[in-house]
């Protein structure tokens, strides 16, 4: 009787923290420099939110733009949980599955003048994602600092 109610109880749970049902991808949009805008729950990171829950830094670089994006390029490619959907010059839309196997959005934008990639991460269903937009970013910043320090030396 136990291990029904606990059965129960983590579906009901499962269900209010995932969604019901999955929204559709975003379409790249990049209206000049202005990725998506994050929506009003609590699942999406973005360096040029002003709300301060969700904001999260740009990812700075050292070197040539191109040649710091090209790295961004190279981790996005050999991540597991990532899929490149669109990729320009200046731009890339990323999809990624989480372990549930939910589809998360990701954008980044390379502003060569301000020496930055302004980054956006988003559950694409669901309400919360218990930080995983924000930790799946700061791993990406980690990867590039690594990636970059390398280079340098």
């Amino acid at each position: 009787m136990m291990n029904v109610k606990f059965s129960i109880l983590f579906s009901l749970l499962l269900t209010a923290a995932t969604g019901c049902a999955g929204a559709q991808p975003q379409a790249p949009r990049l209206q000049g420099a202005v990725l998506h805008a994050c929506p009003d729950s609590p699942n999406c990171v973005s360096s040029q939110s002003e709300d301060p829950n969700r904001t999260i830094a740009p990812l700075e670089f050292s070197g040539t733009p191109e040649a710091a994006f090209a790295k961004l390029r190279q981790i996005l490619a050999t991540r597991s949980d990532s899929r490149i959907a669109v990729s320009t010059p200046t731009y890339l839309k990323v999809e990624f599955k989480t372990f549930l196997g939910f589809i998360d959005d990701g954008e980044f934008y390379l502003d060569a003048g301000k020496k930055v990639i302004e980054c956006r991460s988003a559950s694409r269903s669901g309400y919360w994602d218990l930080g995983k937009n924000r930790r799946r970013l700061e791993e990406i910043r980690k990867q590039l600092n690594q990636e970059s320090s390398g280079c340098e030396k």
